[in-house]
């Protein structure tokens, strides 16, 4: 049975005047801080039982203020601390009964911050990595799962040992694909699309990176940050227009 999130807005929890909004609604406002989070996402917690939106009479969820607040607080604590669901749990928990929480450091600096930290000189600075284990608890997943996933080749530890911000990221990927049924032989073909769109943004930056200029060096970082958004984004838009053509 799940646990009614103590704290959390259950049904009728919202305070009169409060504006209830769709998931739709409640995606776009977290959009903007926690770019990688997607509709099946905010399904998972409320089934692990970590929000509990009101429902309609059709059934439809309906989020609160707060449902949305606390949506964020998880979420930071996922991506700043690596906190696995069930001490995310006891935090909120605490939180609700009014006591202080005492959350672990930050896991290391991001990409953004080293990426503004760096002035072209010298080797490029590289955030902090993840062990094994916490990478498994990062992803919520099974050594198993991680396992299966390594020998298609969508997970690999960084050079030198570890995993890195972004291979957390892939993981979380990975298995919200894996609640739709998608099996990691179904991605390979996922992955290898994008080994080529990253050869192509190395073909465009790498003289640049290897002029002597640390200021050109540098331009050649943004310069590859930029070409690697465009890309997913006409990813996405490839993708979109496919299937509307099928839905046709």
């Amino acid at each position: 049975m799940l646990r009614t999130p103590t704290g959390g807005a259950g049904p009728g929890a919202a305070a009169a005047g409060d504006r209830l909004v769709s998931i739709g609604t409640v995606l776009s406002q977290l959009r903007d801080e926690f770019p990688e989070v997607t509709i099946s996402k905010i399904r998972f917690l409320e089934a692990e039982g970590l929000v509990e939106p009101r429902r309609t009479a059709s059934g439809y969820r309906k989020f609160s203020p707060q449902d949305v607040e606390r949506l964020a607080r998880i979420l930071r604590m996922q991506r700043d601390h690596y906190l696995p669901l069930k001490v995310i749990r006891e935090h909120l928990d605490a939180l609700a009964r009014g006591e202080q929480i005492r959350l672990p450091a930050p896991a290391g600096p991001s990409r953004e911050l080293l990426d503004g930290a760096w002035d072209g000189e010298g080797d490029r600075p590289t955030a902090a990595r993840l062990g094994r284990a916490e990478l498994l608890a990062a992803a919520e997943v099974t050594e198993a799962e991680l396992a299966d996933w390594e020998s298609y080749g969508l997970i690999a530890q960084a050079e030198g040992g570890g995993y890195d911000a972004e291979t957390v990221t892939v993981a979380k990927l990975v298995a919200d694909l894996g609640r739709f049924g998608l099996e990691p032989r179904h991605l390979r073909a996922v992955k290898a699309a994008a080994d080529r769109e990253a050869g192509l943004v190395e073909q465009v930056v790498a003289p640049l990176r290897r002029h002597r200029n640390p200021q050109t060096r540098a331009h050649a970082e943004a310069t590859a940050k930029e070409l690697a958004g465009l890309s997913v984004r006409l990813h996405a838009a490839l993708v979109q227009t496919a299937l509307g053509l099928r839905l046709q």
